[in-house]
């Protein structure tokens, strides 16, 4: 009985392996899981931000998109001198995102740079 108990337990993992990804039955990182990973990128709490830029014409603007863990989606231009994000609001929580965005605007900046530091160009 024991024995039987195992294989039905191990057939049915390995069955659920096998077509999970196409019936897109929830298996994390699979497409069609309806579960977002966080994309790889600078992350703080459940924001992660990736495709970094830096525009060409103004030096302390950075564009760059954020990304959470319930798939919300959204690319913002920051103005690293006073750390404010365009758009104001949108699907993306605000308050780790204002995280994020320091951050990147002080690793732009370089070593050394204080608070409020333009990215050197």
């Amino acid at each position: 009985m024991r024995a039987l108990r195992s294989l039905l337990l191990v057939g049915g993992l390995l069955l659920g392996f096998v077509l999970a990804p196409w019936a897109g039955l929830g298996m994390a990182g699979w497409p069609g899981d309806g579960l977002a990973q966080a994309a790889p990128g600078l992350c703080i709490g459940p924001i992660c931000a990736d495709e970094i830029s830096r525009s060409d014409q103004f030096p302390w603007q950075l564009r760059l998109r954020l990304s959470d863990q319930r798939a919300h989606r959204e690319r913002v231009v920051v103005d690293c001198r006073d750390g404010g994000i365009s758009p104001l609001a949108g699907p993306v929580e605000r308050g780790f995102a204002g995280a994020v965005v320091r951050r990147a605007c002080r690793l732009a900046a370089g070593p050394g740079a204080g608070p409020g530091s333009v990215p050197a160009a």
